[in-house]
């Protein structure tokens, strides 16, 4: 935040733009009043909630009675954990905070390399990212005025791609490694127990899924769901939380939303600069001359946005860059849900690329190993992500099939 203001306030005194200080304010302020952003103290209260009740824990057990038995079991069923716990929580660093506090021990207990786990942990629990309450998402559709219900819907398939794409790398490194060449079938009555506990659980996405593409609430409003709901299965039925505990959760999640919200108000004040020194009409001149294609502007933007991501945490990197990219893309007739769900999958490299990498650390710290061994296994998971990135951004169908689906 500081660095944002410091820097709108240097181009201002160094190039003697004549704009008073406080011209800033009004930014700042009109930057975190939009009642869309009500959805992300929701949004992360939902994921305090969750993260620390048990929903997480019962996800994990079911997935392990479904999956377990292939090679590379237990990294199969962190993935598809993380994809769906992401389903209910929207936050990146509380999915691989729940679901790694879990499957890590039970990962090194089995013979994966500490590096290998953490890495692993680290990309998946970026999955939550695409997925329908995703915090991105909902700040890309303030920025570019789209429709959060279709973005939500959107993200889904890209979502999916990618934990297969992790998928094959776990059953490739189970088999390779030996650590986990695959384990027995679990029973109809094991798994039948297994899916009776996480129940509740499964059942939330289901219902946040639903209400968002049957338009019974909006995806703000499914924030609210997700804190009631959530509130209800981890006090009530699951009771792994007490009402003591909700005002420290409530709390926790209030420091990280201000954090946010400061974020974005300042980032406002430098977007509002941008705008009043027409830099975007520039950098879209400039771009003409180099891009002249649609083809030729999605590869410079999917470069601009991982070098960006490599220093920029995703949040201030997208409200940084949001505001020049967006404009260009209309001006090359890109479908503007399409190019928010390739601007998120973007970003969310960033969250476990090194230096800077809010999962990369929670996973480090969660598996007691350094940044340097877990980047060494990082290389062949990135570039999988890599991979799938180039699909979603030259096949629109994989970010508007169930968009389709949903409009008929």
């Amino acid at each position: 935040m500081y660095g944002l203001i410091a820097t709108t306030l240097g181009v201002i005194a160094i190039a003697n733009l004549g704009y008073p200080p406080e011209a800033i304010m009004l930014p700042f302020i009109g930057g975190v009043e939009p009642y869309i952003l009500i959805a992300i103290p929701l949004f992360l209260f939902a994921g305090e909630v969750l993260a620390k009740g048990g929903a997480g824990k019962r996800i994990v057990r079911f997935t392990q009675s479904i999956l377990g038995f292939l090679p590379g079991g237990l990294g199969v069923v962190t993935v598809v954990s993380c994809l769906l716990f992401g389903g209910i929580s929207g936050s990146a660093i509380a999915d691989t905070a729940a679901i790694g506090s879990l499957v890590i021990p039970m990962m090194i207990e089995k013979g994966y390399p500490r590096g290998f786990t953490a890495a692993l942990l680290a990309v998946a629990g970026t999955l939550a990212l695409l997925m329908p309450l995703s915090i991105p998402f909902l700040v890309y559709a303030f920025i570019s005025d789209v429709s959060m219900r279709e973005l939500s819907m959107s993200g889904l398939v890209p979502a999916i791609i990618s934990a297969l794409g992790l998928i094959v790398i776990c059953m490739r490194f189970g088999i390779k490694s030996g650590c986990d060449k695959g384990g027995k079938f679990s029973s109809l009555s094991e798994i039948w127990k297994a899916f009776k506990d996480a129940a509740f659980a499964l059942l939330m996405p289901v219902i946040i899924v639903g209400g968002i593409w049957t338009g019974t609430f909006t995806p703000t409003e499914a924030a609210a769901v997700a804190v009631v709901f959530g509130l209800f299965i981890s006090l009530f039925v699951y009771k792994d939380i007490t009402f003591k505990e909700v005002p420290a959760l409530l709390f926790d999640a209030f420091k990280t939303s201000s954090t946010v919200m400061l974020v974005i108000g300042a980032t406002g004040c430098l977007a509002w600069l941008i705008t009043a020194q027409d830099v975007a009409a520039q950098i879209a001149q400039w771009v003409a001359t180099v891009a002249t294609a649609p083809w030729m502007f999605l590869i410079m933007v999917n470069i601009s946005l991982f070098i960006l991501g490599v220093f920029i945490e995703p949040l201030p990197a997208m409200m940084l860059a949001a505001p020049l990219f967006i404009p260009l893309a209309k001006t090359f007739g890109i479908d503007m849900v399409h190019f928010g769900v390739i601007f998120v999958g973007n970003l969310a490299i960033a969250l476990y690329t090194p230096p800077v990498g809010g999962t990369l650390f929670v996973s480090a710290k969660l598996a007691k190993v350094g940044i340097g061994d877990i980047s060494k296994r990082l290389i062949p998971m990135m570039a999988m992500m890599l991979i799938i990135i180039i699909i979603i951004t030259y096949i629109p169908a994989s970010t508007s099939v169930l968009r389709n689906i949903m409009a008929k």
